[in-house]
């Protein structure tokens, strides 16, 4: 089994996935746990001092102006928890709710949040168990944390609210801990709000996404190439001395993958046959400049998403000379950029993949496949209505693209003022993600079809080893009209496992 070891210098993006959709256990190193210790050192000595000192001996947001007695502290850390635990809505997913557990984790492990050694503990033992606390829909701001999110985890360390267990089945959070042999926390200064103050859920959420797009923008260069290939265009525009004098890399990354997947087609270079075309239209000629700006867009989401894992966010933090200093490092606006960022990006690319699929339905386009790819049109429709769900998806995605991260609605009586909103950004980025996934599965099966519905020519190497995987999938080829909706099931399913890629590269060598 995977072991993660959480050490106080941040995490990787590796770590987060294995942690989150994987079984990955957590490790913690005694020099891990000694920095949390030493760091608890200082806030139990700023508790046995009369000066207020935010989240130790105060109330929280706006309620921080009151100085809370040493006797009720305890119950000041315990009711920020459950007080804050306010989240509406359907259950959020368990792999979101991992990541987002082992992301708070790790920055109480970073040693710069106060916390002692047996929350650190505790944490892991619950990740490690396959307990997932049970997380709603709606109850971030994206500020000050994504507060209700990280507070219903915190309410599991407590031993309340509701969680799900390894077997699946959602049961009362004390009831759970007991099975597997762990204490609920007993919680003392700051480590209450330590537990809600972080961008935790809303990073999470990105370090997959961009996993999932790193796959989706390969997947969508091999249709793209299929698409060219079916219509019978040219593959020169794909040369890497053009994309040489406009050196943006996602650019020329795309196209050298265009251009492998290609490679050896007996079906390029006819556009100058029949119906001569000077050059092809810009949803084929341009698919490395749209893919390619997805492709650096991805790559500032990744600079941002590690610098993010690096960080320790918390507020108070405590310093490595012991100073408590509060601060605005928990404010999301840097993630909540990306976030949008990659958003407008996979709604771009599944305009241009849209476009590819009416190109191979339309008679008077297609250069001589018929109507619809159909089997007999008029008697047949073919893929018409296969081409309408797709629209349907892109029109999505072109509503998602909007940005949450330029809303901010005040809270807290004023006193948060300006919110990042990027836990919205998170989620609506991972609808995003998904219908991509499926915009893109409905090109391969336009193209591949295409494809073989055209006689006398040969097809590259690589595209003849994705149509053997995708029949190999059950995903059927040309013929008469036929229930659809379970061949675009499987070939969403083949494009999301990563089995597009996977058919393609032992033919073309790795892709980018």
């Amino acid at each position: 089994m995977h072991t993660v070891v959480l050490g106080t210098s941040g995490t990787t993006a590796q770590d987060v996935i294995a942690v989150a959709r994987g079984a990955a256990r957590i490790e913690l190193p005694e020099e891990t746990l000694a920095a949390v210790a030493a760091s608890r050192a200082f806030i139990d000595d700023l508790a046995a001092k009369p000066d207020p000192v935010y989240g130790v001996s105060t109330g929280f947001g706006a309620l921080a102006v009151r100085h809370i007695s040493p006797e009720l502290r305890a119950q000041l850390q315990r009711n920020i928890v459950r007080s804050h635990a306010a989240g509406m809505g359907p259950r959020v997913e368990r792999e979101v709710v991992r990541a987002l557990m082992f992301l708070r984790l790790k920055t109480l492990a970073s040693g710069r949040t106060g916390v002692r050694p047996v929350v650190v503990e505790t944490m892991a033992a619950i990740l490690n168990a396959g307990i997932t606390p049970v997380v709603h829909e709606y109850g971030s701001l994206g500020c000050s944390g994504d507060l209700a999110p990280l507070s219903h985890c915190a309410l599991t360390l407590l031993g309340e609210g509701d969680a799900e267990g390894p077997d699946g089945v959602v049961r009362p959070a004390g009831e759970l801990l007991a099975a597997h042999g762990i204490a609920p926390v007993e919680l003392r200064e700051k480590e209450g709000l330590a537990l809600l103050n972080g961008t935790d859920g809303m990073l999470g959420m990105l370090v997959m996404a961009c996993a999932d797009l790193a796959r989706l923008f390969t997947s969508a260069d091999i249709t793209a190439a299929l698409s060219l290939e079916a219509l019978l265009g040219t593959d020169r525009v794909l040369a890497p001395e053009l994309h040489a004098i406009r050196p943006h890399p996602g650019q020329a990354a795309s196209a050298a993958n265009m251009l492998k997947v290609l490679a050896g087609s007996g079906f390029t270079g006819h556009h100058q046959d029949d119906a001569p075309r000077v050059q092809d239209a810009y949803s084929i000629r341009c698919a490395p400049q749209v893919a390619g700006a997805g492709r650096d867009t991805l790559d500032h989401a990744r600079l941002v998403a590690d610098r993010e894992l690096a960080s320790s966010v918390d507020n108070p933090v405590v310093l490595p000379d012991g100073r408590v200093e509060s601060n605005g490092n928990f404010h999301g606006a840097p993630v909540a950029y990306v976030l949008d960022f990659l958003a407008i990006a996979a709604a771009d690319l599944g305009s241009i993949a849209e476009r590819r699929t009416d190109r191979l339905l339309d008679k008077n386009r297609s250069h001589g496949l018929p109507a619809f790819l159909a089997g007999d049109p008029g008697v047949d429709s073919g893929l018409m209505i296969a081409q309408y769900t797709q629209a349907a998806l892109v029109s999505e995605l072109k509503r998602l693209a909007a940005p949450a991260s330029v809303d901010s609605i005040p809270s807290s009586a004023m006193q948060e003022d300006h919110v990042s909103m990027g836990w919205s950004a998170a989620r609506k980025l991972r609808t995003a993600v998904d219908n991509l996934t499926r915009v893109v599965a409905v090109e391969l099966y336009a193209a591949t079809r295409a494809i073989e519905m055209r006689d006398g020519l040969t097809a590259a190497p690589a595209t003849l080893a994705v149509l053997d995987a995708v029949r190999a999938a059950g995903i059927k080829g040309p013929g008469e009209d036929r229930f659809l909706a379970p061949d675009l099931e499987a070939a969403y399913a083949f494009v999301r496992s990563g089995k597009l890629v996977e058919a393609v590269e032992p033919v073309t060598g790795e892709l980018a």
